[in-house]
């Protein structure tokens, strides 16, 4: 499996589920079935790498402003979600800026949204119910100790607000 190919079915499972990241997992889980172990290993280490990838303090600090807080814990949710929300907008969060969140994402229901843990598991859940076995080691580098970058005080809100304009103004309402 390629990179297009990860993309396509990220993308695939999201307009399925109509957005909701539990359903998105459970239809990942699905197609991943149809598929044969090693692909299903491919798509474990693509996503792998992106959610090792997307361990920045910058991208810490939006999730903060779009969660209303986000602990380490949340935080690992949020990236396995923005892998869901397909190519555009993970690059765009991350190769621009996690500002650019507010402009990517049309709508965002801090209820539902923001957690994908469920598609963090899909690809371990999917090659276990076709080997019987657990996922073995994918053979990637491994995440960081320390998310990437400037270090941010997450806990200062003035600090957020001037970092992230366009989503504080969005989100924050000021």
């Amino acid at each position: 499996m390629d990179e297009t190919e990860f993309w396509e079915l990220v993308d695939a499972t999201r307009e399925a589920a109509e957005g909701d990241p539990e359903d998105q997992a459970d239809l990942l889980v699905e197609r991943l079935l149809q598929l044969d172990p090693d692909s299903v290993l491919d798509f474990a280490r693509h996503f792998e790498a992106r959610y090792n990838r997307a361990y920045r303090w910058d991208l810490w600090g939006a999730t903060r402003v779009l969660l209303d807080g986000a602990g380490e814990e949340a935080f690992d949710f949020f990236r396995c979600w923005l892998i869901g929300q397909g190519r555009e907008v993970f690059e765009g969060a991350l190769h621009g800026d996690p500002d650019s969140l507010a402009d990517l994402l049309d709508d965002f229901d801090d209820e539902i949204d923001g957690d994908g843990e469920e598609l963090g598991y899909a690809a371990d859940e999917a090659y276990e119910q076709l080997t019987g076995t657990v996922t073995p080691d994918l053979g990637i580098p491994p995440a960081p100790a320390e998310p990437e970058g400037t270090p941010l005080d997450l806990a200062d809100e003035g600090a957020l607000a001037d970092r992230f304009p366009k989503l504080w103004q969005r989100f924050k309402g000021g």
